[in-house]
């Protein structure tokens, strides 16, 4: 055995905390002690060293075999391949979880230098594998492996539940799971779990707060790496995501999917109060509150609150005055979108609103909805103190001023008030002395 050591010694393997002479008089010495107590019961742990000397006697012999039969060195991956005494160390340190080799840029530890070796690539980018078809190299040789059954399209690893197959073992692991509903990967802060290990490692990082992805044009980091691409195209302007029924194209893919749906018609989110379905969960969530009534959108400057985020920030507008949208054909501005988008039809003439009783058209949709009533003969607006009804709520409006005597309409150059506003427009002309209205004959 002694020799065994110097050998290892000559080929570069440096025992400085070890005295090898030392241990090899203790290993004869503990040899000689077992023969006298053979008739002694061994204990566990006696019998798992002589398994590991067993196993490493041959690994010596396998040693031995590189000065007499001329093995070549690099068959010798580690210390671990040739000495007893260093198999049982590491044995022990996956009973104890000891990892004595520390990487020295991140410390992390390991059980074995191999392990530390293999890690010390990540610092490094040393890249020792080479695929023999193409230029490709590798840090790993699993990473290798994976490299070339993509190139050939072998996918040995058949799932033994339904027909896939799959190029690596831990894809094929991880998708048994999608059959068993396994999820072996627990968080420890939460009762949640996850049924492959990268999931959970995201998860973590909601308690951690930990968000590893920089942006390199902005400040802004995130908890994913694919959130980290989806911003970056808010940079980029890139949209790769496109329709095949239209021109249009997306910067994420969720959107490209709701966005067929105008295609195709498909609505999945369907409510379970009502027989009404919608193409967007977010339309479902708002169309929900109608059932419960819920507010949650609050203004901060009055006492109002909203179901929808987009009404409170048109609320908002209401306190600041802030009006966004300009129309580019005059100098009118306004708090919405859809305000500016009415306003613009006059400009244009546009009419989109068609009837489908007559042939009248209107610039605004609430406008042809007042007119179907003239067809329908309905008259939802209905008078709280009398049984009128009106088709228009402006006129139910007018109608309740007779019952409070309300007279909202002042002429500014006497001091007289009216209810409606067309009968101050008469009044005003006996001031002006104006006379519209002339006789054809």
């Amino acid at each position: 055995m002694l020799e065994t050591y110097r050998n290892l010694n000559a080929i570069g393997f440096n025992w400085e905390a070890q005295n090898i002479e030392e241990h090899c008089q203790s290993s004869r010495r503990h040899r000689r002690c077992e023969r006298s107590q053979s008739a002694e019961k061994p204990s566990e742990y006696t019998q798992r060293d002589k398994a590991f000397a067993l196993s490493a006697h041959s690994h010596a012999q396998r040693h031995e075999r590189i000065h007499t039969e001329k093995i070549p060195s690099e068959d010798i991956h580690c210390v671990e391949d040739v000495l007893p005494y260093t198999s049982l160390q590491v044995h022990k340190r996956t009973q104890t979880g000891q990892k004595p080799y520390e990487c020295k840029q991140c410390g992390k530890g390991f059980a074995k230098p191999s392990h530390l070796k293999r890690h010390e690539r990540y610092h490094t980018g040393e890249q020792p594998f080479t695929c023999n078809e193409c230029d490709k190299v590798f840090s790993f040789k699993h990473h290798l492996q994976t490299h070339i059954s993509i190139r050939t399209g072998e996918k040995p690893f058949k799932c033994n539940l339904c027909d896939k197959s799959f190029s690596k073992h831990n894809h094929l692991q991880s998708h048994r799971r999608t059959h068993t509903g396994e999820k072996p990967y627990k968080c420890d802060q939460c009762d949640k779990a996850f049924s492959e290990k990268c999931n959970l490692q995201t998860h973590i990082r909601i308690h951690s707060g930990e968000k590893p992805y920089k942006c390199d044009q902005c400040d802004k980091t995130f908890s994913e790496k694919c959130h980290l691409q989806k911003h970056i195209r808010i940079h980029t302007g890139e949209k790769p995501y496109k329709c095949n029924q239209c021109d249009k194209a997306f910067s994420q893919y969720n959107t490209l999917k709701t966005h067929r749906r105008t295609h195709t018609g498909e609505k999945p989110y369907k409510c379970n109060q009502c027989d009404k379905a919608f193409s967007q969960y977010g339309h479902l969530q708002t169309h929900r509150r109608t059932h419960t009534g819920e507010k949650p959108y609050k203004c901060n400057q009055c006492d109002k609150a909203f179901s929808q985020y987009n009404t409170l920030k048109t609320h908002r507008r209401t306190h600041t005055g802030e009006k966004p949208y300009k129309c580019n054909q005059c100098d009118k501005a306004f708090s919405e979108k859809c305000s500016l988008q009415r306003h613009i039809r006059i400009h244009t003439g546009e009419k989109p609103y068609k009837c489908n009783q007559c042939d009248k058209a209107f610039s605004q949709y609430s406008t042809l909805q007042t007119h179907r009533r003239t067809h329908t003969g309905e008259k939802p607006y209905k008078c709280n103190q009398c049984d009128k009804a009106f088709s228009q709520y402006s006129n139910l409006q007018t109608h309740r001023r007779t019952h409070t005597g309300e007279k909202p309409y002042k002429c500014n150059q006497c001091d007289k008030a009216f209810s409606m506003k067309c009968n101050l427009q008469n009044h005003v002309r006996i001031h002006t002395g104006q006379k519209p209205f002339k006789c054809n004959q």
